[in-house]
């Protein structure tokens, strides 16, 4: 090992018994064990706990992508002295291997060379089992995604039944779900005080198995009701989604056999102070320097900045509420602009931010605006079936934010990436105007989802009618500017609700408006989503409504193809499509594009100066 690659190993956490001797260490307080290579970037869960521990003295070690079946590899930094804190990594294995259509994944976006197989399928399970086999009475805490979205009884779509918690299933002490910060450094002050882990059952965040009886729970359907029965699964479902605000939730009690799983209030969201000291932790922004590959999640978002978190969008199909929360937490300008010095400082960088942005980005500085009301809402959404009275709405932070980010004398140019809510863009005129004229490089990524108003209700997304309204204003404000831009929807196949005479009325109305989608995404069924819960009942939980559920795969093929109108290869099924709603007159709609609406005359893109006139 040269001089200078020792140093720069010196400078990461600790990987293996060498570079604890390095750092003069004789054991750790904590161990993670994580399914994702170790990256030292706040963008990965893994990296942004240990640090934060890390700063608050803790002895902390990274084990990234072990061998499951060998225990050795466990004991390869000796026994800690504290805990395990185990995480699947920043996908849940099974969704991190597998297609929709159940097949083998050929890559793995969070290995070095994209290699797949690095890590187990229920890798939470997995690692938990071979820590517990390697290291004999530690106590084990689970979390990230997997565990998070996991926590209840719940539907799996690769084994097409009911499992149990994840907590039940891996023999954990402790569950974390939601964003971690909170209770890991909580449980971890407490084990170094001397607490044993059977005591530690009120945390907020947190889920633990007992025997005995607890007060002031709210009990849902049991495992083997919801695994019996539909109506049950449901009413669990409604139950706990009613029990996901953080300033007034109860603790949830669902029993399997015997024992009683609790599900303790989620943690409270971090302020602006604590969001800021957690991004201003010495991350080195890069992989361990003993990894040779490039790792493709890290390259992707190298010089991103995560501005926020949170989203209160609620769209049925994604889990980031019931994992972030619905609280936007917003970092402070004055830590953003320290994160871009650091950016901007490294080897390599050009002057381009990739991203400024969060679950969804135009939510950036957004919030309740009633305090009393925030505290006992129970809606799942502020902008579904239409936008909350309270949810203020200026976009004067995220304007100001992006307009200091571009008069940066070290930045050429910043880019939006993440999501963008469209529905809320009529309210952000001049976000609007300056993502448009500065912040896009050309496309614009939006996530309709849909353009079938029955299947967008389903999915608590806005209907056609808000869709065709953005796009006209993108067109005509793009036009204004004199930049040639272009809009790449993001559309789903086969999701409930959505029958393949709706997804014929989808691929009209994308000829129509000259629309091209570059990629389905083939619903899956992932842990913890409504549009899961709707998949597996066939009902709607809130409104007891049946709902149609594609589940053949001839169906799931036709919708995609339909979705892929513009692909010569797409036709045959797409005939089959017509020919089966019955509706073959309108084939020359969607393959003869004189029928087609006139193209929109674009002028030329001119130089998008993306600096600021001072």
């Amino acid at each position: 090992m040269t001089h200078n690659h020792h140093q720069n190993t010196l400078a990461f956490l600790p990987t293996c018994s060498a570079e604890m001797a390095a750092k003069g260490w004789k054991e750790l307080d904590i161990l993670f064990i994580s399914g994702d290579a170790y990256i030292d970037h706040p963008t990965f869960g893994t990296a942004l706990l240990a640090r934060l521990l890390e700063s608050h003295g803790f002895r902390v070690g990274i084990l990234a992508q072990p061998d499951w079946r060998n225990p050795q590899v466990f004991r390869s930094m000796g026994r800690p002295r504290l805990f395990a804190a185990i995480s699947a990594g920043a996908m849940d294995s099974m969704v991190n291997h597998y297609t929709a259509a159940k097949k083998i994944r050929r890559n793995d976006a969070y290995t070095p060379g994209g290699i797949s197989g690095k890590r187990p399928n229920r890798a939470v399970i997995a690692y938990t089992a071979a820590v517990k086999g390697a290291l004999k009475g530690l106590p084990t805490v689970i979390g990230g995604i997997e565990a998070s979205l996991r926590r209840l009884a719940h539907y799996d779509y690769w084994s097409d039944k009911v499992r149990r918690s994840i907590l039940i299933d891996s023999k954990a002490d402790l569950l974390i779900y939601g964003m971690a910060e909170s209770a890991l450094l909580e449980i971890a002050q407490r084990l170094k005080s001397g607490e044993p882990v059977a005591n530690l059952k009120e945390i907020k965040g947190t889920a633990f198995v007992t025997a005995e009886e607890k007060d002031d729970t709210i009990e849902i359907p049991s495992f083997e009701q919801v695994s019996e029965s539909a109506e049950a699964y449901n009413l669990a479902f409604k139950l706990a989604s009613e029990q996901e605000n953080p300033f007034s939730a109860k603790p949830l009690e669902q029993r399997h056999g015997h024992r009683k799983l609790i599900i303790n209030p989620p943690s409270l969201p971090l302020s602006t102070a604590e969001l800021d000291h957690i991004y201003s932790l010495p991350y080195l922004r890069k992989p361990h320097s003993n990894y040779t590959e490039k790792i493709p999640a890290f390259e992707q978002i190298r010089n991103s900045i995560t501005s926020h978190r949170g989203c209160f969008g609620g769209c049925a199909f994604c889990a980031i509420t019931h994992h972030q929360g619905k609280t936007i937490q917003s970092r402070s300008p004055e830590s953003i602009l320290q994160e871009i010095e650091a950016i901007s400082s490294q080897d390599g960088f050009h002057g381009t931010i990739s991203d400024v942005g969060g679950p969804t980005a135009n939510m950036y500085g957004l919030g309740c605006g009633n305090l009393k009301a925030e505290k006992n809402c129970q809606r799942a959404s502020c902008l579904f079936p239409d936008i909350c009275k309270n949810l203020m709405t200026d976009d004067q932070p995220a304007t100001r934010l992006l307009e200091m980010i571009r008069r940066h004398k070290k930045i050429k140019h910043a880019f939006v990436a993440s999501g963008i809510r469209y529905d809320l863009l009529h309210l952000q005129k001049q976000y609007f105007s300056d993502l448009l004229q500065y912040h896009i490089s050309g496309l614009l990524k939006v996530a309709p989802e849909s353009t079938s108003n029955k299947v967008t209700r389903v999915m608590r997304k806005p209907g056609a009618q808000v869709f065709t309204h953005f796009l006209e204003q993108f067109r005509h404000k793009s036009l204004e500017l004199g930049l040639r831009q272009t809009i790449v929807p993001y559309l789903i196949s086969s999701h409930p609700g959505c029958t393949v005479n709706d997804m014929i009325e989808v691929a009209l109305y994308l000829k129509q408006h000259q629309l091209k989608v570059e990629q389905v995404q083939d619903f899956t069924p992932t842990p913890g989503s409504l549009s899961t819960c709707i998949y597996h009942t066939g009902k709607d939980p809130f409104s007891g409504q049946k709902v149609h559920i594609p589940r053949s795969t001839k169906e799931r093929r036709l919708q995609k193809a339909l979705l892929l109108y513009h692909l010569p290869e797409s036709k045959t099924d797409i005939l089959e499509a017509l020919q089966m709603c019955k509706r073959e007159d309108i084939a020359k709609n969607l393959f003869n594009d004189h029928h087609s609406q006139k193209r929109h005359k674009r002028p030329q893109r001119k130089h998008n100066q993306v600096k600021a006139k001072k």
